[in-house]
């Protein structure tokens, strides 16, 4: 018994003149059928001249390739699977062309300060690649009080530049008092305008609307925990809120421009030499 008509159009060898067989790439998984009817099944392994399809039950058969198969009924040629063709220049997460790999760097002398520990694990993730590129260290400065007093210890000059990047820095804010304090031509102090760097995070990113309000007096961070849904009664509900909405980040495109332009400038603004600045 035959499996199918041996005098079907898709069986007979084509005459002159009639359409071309199309080619199909051997990609694994790909189910397709010899001429004759009697196996079909997906391919599973290929080598140089040969493919490997296994059926239903999980019988193999070797074809040699490149040869003539069904596949949804249709005559095709199968042809080994073409190299990739080279992708374009790998991204970092900041949208930058990737530099080529190379021996660590020593780290300059000019430094980039964030407030906290979130603000430093953000810039890293985004920024990290770029930033070891050029050599430049980001600290934290677990609040931006002391900030005057921290840029005069830095002791900034020609060579040693110092940038601060604050949060919450809107006309009349304490920052912005803060900030023009500890400005001068080797500080370059910035400011993005959100209360907390969880919220240059895109809500989108992160799965909800948009950061919910929390009033005057209540722990911002628990607060927001708490109106999105996410536990929010001890620090560690904090520490995975947060781990939480860091890992929503996979690139620039899930932060605000408002953070973005501000790093931006940071990092332009240490790793250009002084006469250029």
């Amino acid at each position: 018994m035959y499996a199918k008509d041996v005098l079907a159009p898709e069986l007979r060898r084509p005459k002159p003149g009639q359409r071309p067989v199309a080619e199909v790439e051997a990609e694994p998984g790909l189910v397709v059928e010899d001429l004759e009817g009697h196996f079909c099944g997906a391919i599973v392994a290929y080598e140089k001249d040969a493919i490997t399809l296994e059926d239903r039950h999980g019988k193999r058969r070797a074809f040699p390739l490149p040869g003539l198969f069904l596949l949804d009924g249709q005559r095709v040629r199968l042809i080994r699977p073409r190299p990739a063709q080279a992708a374009g220049p790998r991204r970092t997460a900041s949208g930058s062309i990737a530099a080529p790999a190379a021996p660590a760097k020593v780290a300059k002398a000019s430094r980039i300060y964030v407030e906290g520990k979130h603000d430093a694990e953000l810039v890293e993730k985004v920024w990290g690649d770029d930033l070891r590129d050029v050599g430049v260290v980001v600290e934290y400065l677990e609040g931006a009080d002391d900030l005057p007093a921290i840029a005069k210890e830095f002791q900034p000059g020609p060579g040693r530049k110092l940038g601060v990047l604050l949060d919450h820095m809107v006309s009349g804010s304490k920052e912005s008092r803060i900030a023009a304090a500890a400005r001068s031509s080797h500080v370059l102090v910035v400011g993005h305008p959100f209360i907390d760097i969880w919220a240059a995070v895109k809500p989108a990113s992160v799965g909800i609307e948009r950061w919910p309000d929390v009033p005057r007096g209540e722990h911002w961070k628990e607060g927001i925990l708490r109106r999105i849904g996410w536990p929010a009664s001890t620090p560690a509900d904090v520490a995975n809120g947060w781990r939480r909405i860091l890992g929503s980040v996979r690139s620039y495109a899930d932060l605000e421009p408002e953070l973005l332009g501000r790093v931006e400038e940071l990092i332009d603004f240490v790793t250009t030499p002084d006469d250029l600045t």
